[in-house]
């Protein structure tokens, strides 16, 4: 039995989302004809309060149409310096939208008010314009950790007194939303732009939403097509995400428990300096100085785990739907 805690993405489609695939009625969406991408579009919409979506192949490719929407050539994008907007999508701030990037080192990823505040850029021709202001929830980089909404409505105010827009990389709101209990309702009141992912959590085999107002993705899809994203008979895939949107959202408790279980485990080995605090589906483990974690997931892979290096002595473990309790049972033997 191997053991696939390496990401999220891994997950295969269900029978009964492969069925609804097979089923789907498709069009041409280029031409905005397919109406289960409408739908889908539609739907996601609708359920975070936005006017309109855009169906992607990708969180990196919503994540960098948002900025390319919203900035100008020569502008900056204040994030935190843990942003998968800065470290995993290719530079593409810089090589699609030509822009800067105001770093902040916030908490595992997560920027507060008065940070953004004081790194608001003044009005001086010496200095990009702050333009964008993009937070990331969870932080990939920071165990999964999530976004408080009062915090998040009191960096929405700071963007509202200084005209900047907020974008939200939400490649895995989903994960947040169960663990707080929040309504997805609030998010489309205090993000002027958001990215959603269906392929992580949610286990679609492809798929990202760009949500916003009508005139933001009516730009959006003309940035879309620019780069090459535009589909044909993408209902195929937008099936899969609107049975995601149905069905998988309220089980990802059940890889938080999994994943608070493994961290529990992990904690345990005398290999492991700290466990970063397991809030949702990420774990993330400190080796000791004297141990590469690209060696360590070496030797996991020889047992049958498959795991992340996620730095120089830092290895990732991610539940997902198809890591179940039984997979769980085995990790806790192999570890021992």
């Amino acid at each position: 039995m191997n053991l696939e805690l390496r990401s999220d993405t891994f997950t295969k489609p269900t029978p009964a989302m492969l069925e609804a695939m097979f089923s789907a009625v498709v069009g041409d969406d280029v031409f905005d004809d397919d109406p289960t991408v409408k739908a889908l579009e539609h739907k996601a919409a609708t359920m975070f309060g936005y006017e309109a979506g855009l169906f992607c192949a990708s969180g990196t490719m919503t994540n960098q149409i948002a900025i390319n929407v919203h900035v100008r050539q020569g502008d900056e994008v204040i994030c935190d310096a843990l942003s998968h907007i800065y470290l995993y999508e290719g530079g593409g701030i810089a090589a699609n939208s030509m822009a800067s990037v105001n770093l902040l080192q916030g908490n595992r990823g997560r920027l507060t008010a008065s940070q953004i505040r004081e790194a608001i850029q003044p009005d001086n021709f010496h200095h990009p314009i702050s333009r964008l202001v993009s937070l990331e929830n969870t932080v990939n980089k920071g165990g999964g950790c999530y976004y408080e909404l009062d915090e998040i409505q009191q960096i929405k105010q700071v963007c509202i007194e200084n005209n900047i827009p907020l974008h939200l990389d939400g490649a895995r709101i989903f994960n947040a939303l169960v663990a707080t209990q929040e309504s997805p309702l609030l998010y489309g009141k205090v993000f002027d732009s958001m990215s959603i992912c269906l392929s992580k959590g949610l286990g679609t085999p492809i798929g990202s939403l760009l949500l916003g107002t009508s005139t933001f993705i009516k730009q959006a899809r003309r940035v879309r097509k620019r780069l090459g994203g535009g589909w044909r008979q993408a209902g195929y895939l937008a099936a899969a995400g609107i049975y995601a949107l149905d069905n998988h959202t309220d089980r990802l408790k059940e890889d938080h428990t999994r994943a608070k279980t493994i961290g529990e485990i992990m904690e345990q080995l005398p290999e492991v300096e700290e466990i970063y605090p397991v809030d949702t589906n990420i774990v993330i483990a400190r080796l000791n100085e004297s141990i590469l974690a690209s060696d360590y997931v070496q030797q996991l892979l020889e047992k049958g785990i498959k795991a992340s290096p996620f730095g120089k002595h830092l290895v990732r473990f991610v539940t997902h739907l198809d890591f179940t309790d039984e997979h769980l049972e085995e990790f806790r033997k192999l570890m021992r």
